[in-house]
């Protein structure tokens, strides 16, 4: 694996961590105690938080503020513009920074164009979250959500295809069990 790319108008602050074959493009910001693992690709204008945690594989779009309290497992996808916040009741006048609310992403997690996620909400694996949607809860695994507040109205593969009845991805042949209230992939197709 080779050294990081970064960009001459990108900052990240020492201390923080950045993993090799990883590109950091124009005027982002990686703060301080904030760890980027290996291939990620942050794009233009991205701001990272201290302590902020991403893994492997992450694609972080434009414009994407990604706050301390947020953990980002491998393979997360984050589009244009969208943002998590870290603070339930912000007020400018009240130091909070002992109140940041966890929000962990799962594996392979796509978050669309300018979408919001409330802080204290757990993203689970291969969900995907639709653009301009404002995430208010727990997402469970697999679940497609859209609208504000975000809404279930599907499920998802893992390789981001919307899943018929059936439970069969019409893109990779991966069988998932569906139910109601939940979905798990029981096979493969390889």
């Amino acid at each position: 694996m080779g050294e990081p790319f970064i960009h001459a108008t990108a900052v990240v602050d020492e201390g923080a961590v950045v993993g090799p074959d990883s590109r950091i493009w124009h005027f982002t910001h990686v703060s301080k105690g904030a760890k980027i693992g290996a291939r990620c690709v942050l794009g233009q204008g991205v701001f990272v938080g201290p302590g902020v945690s991403m893994g492997d594989g992450v694609k972080v779009q434009n414009h994407v503020s990604v706050y301390a309290g947020v953990t980002l497992a491998d393979d997360v996808f984050l589009g244009p513009s969208c943002v998590f916040t870290n603070v339930l009741t912000p007020r400018a006048h009240v130091e909070r920074k002992e109140e940041f609310a966890p929000t962990p992403v799962g594996r392979g997690v796509t978050v669309g164009a300018n979408a919001t996620i409330v802080c204290g909400h757990a993203l689970g694996d291969y969900a995907l979250i639709g653009a301009g949607s404002v995430v208010t809860k727990d997402v469970a695994p697999h679940a497609l959500v859209v609208g504000n507040p975000a809404r279930r109205v599907g499920w998802a593969c893992r390789c981001g295809e919307v899943l018929p009845e059936s439970g069969v991805c019409s893109r990779c042949g991966d069988r998932y069990d569906v139910t109601a209230h939940a979905c798990r992939r029981v096979k493969s197709r390889g």
